[in-house]
């Protein structure tokens, strides 16, 4: 009789932290939601500023649908609260399944969490500071005279929101080529003779998540090449020190 109950508290008791972590990370996140939402307007002005920079004279974003301007600033709000709280998301995803991990793999977990995060940050900040101005630079450049450049507030936030998940996860590749060198599913030698491989697949990514322009592409595959290289480096060495 009493041979299934503590299969059956530890599965109960597993629930009950899944859902405290839960819990604690949809908290974090309507908490910076709701810090953000007075701010919607600020933070959308402040997005819209390479391409505003880039229009003539005059030049303006236009809401086409009716509900446009008030929905936009407050999705724009929810997604810098993701961005913000993913901090806090990512240790309640380590606290729960960090009591499973050995000794050594939370050794290197901890500090792979924290360089995703810091480079997921860089890449957006890359794609805003530097692409974004390029690709708005390009693309006013190229239009036919007599047509003004009108761009939907809906429209422009969707295209840089992709934009800085392209990129933001583009630079996770260290992180990426790190850990599958920890897994020992591929070594560092390999991962150079397979260089030539990835920097033509790398290419092609960057021609398919870019705008059609030939600098935007080269801002995304060289530093993606660069960081290829770091993650090589960075698995060699983590791979040779002895664990424990």
């Amino acid at each position: 009789m009493n041979t299934g109950a503590a299969p059956e508290e530890s599965l109960m008791g597993h629930l009950l932290e899944l859902r405290t972590r839960l819990l604690k990370s949809v908290l974090a996140l309507m908490a910076a939601f709701l810090a953000l939402l007075p701010f919607a307007n600020t933070l959308y002005a402040w997005l819209a500023k390479p391409l505003l920079a880039k229009l003539p004279s005059g030049g303006q974003l236009v809401a086409i649908d009716v509900a446009s301007p008030f929905f936009t600033p407050i999705k724009l709000a929810f997604f810098v609260a993701l961005l913000i709280a993913m901090p806090v998301l990512l240790y309640q995803a380590w606290a729960f399944v960090a009591p499973g991990l050995y000794r050594h793999e939370k050794k290197l977990a901890k500090p792979l969490l924290v360089t995703s995060i810091l480079l997921f940050y860089s890449g957006c900040a890359f794609a805003y500071f530097l692409v974004l101005p390029t690709v708005f630079g390009f693309l006013t450049a190229v239009t036919p005279d007599g047509v003004a450049m009108m761009t939907d507030i809906g429209r422009y936030l969707d295209f840089v929101l992709v934009i800085f998940f392209a990129f933001g996860a583009s630079f996770e590749l260290p992180v990426a080529v790190v850990v599958l060198v920890l897994l020992g599913w591929v070594t560092p030698a390999q991962l150079r003779e397979a260089r030539g491989y990835v920097i033509v697949g790398v290419f092609i990514l960057a021609a398919v998540i870019t705008p059609p322009d030939v600098i935007s592409q080269l801002m995304l595959a060289i530093p993606m090449c660069l960081l290829y290289e770091i993650g090589i480096i960075a698995g060699q060495l983590l791979r040779s020190k002895p664990a424990g």
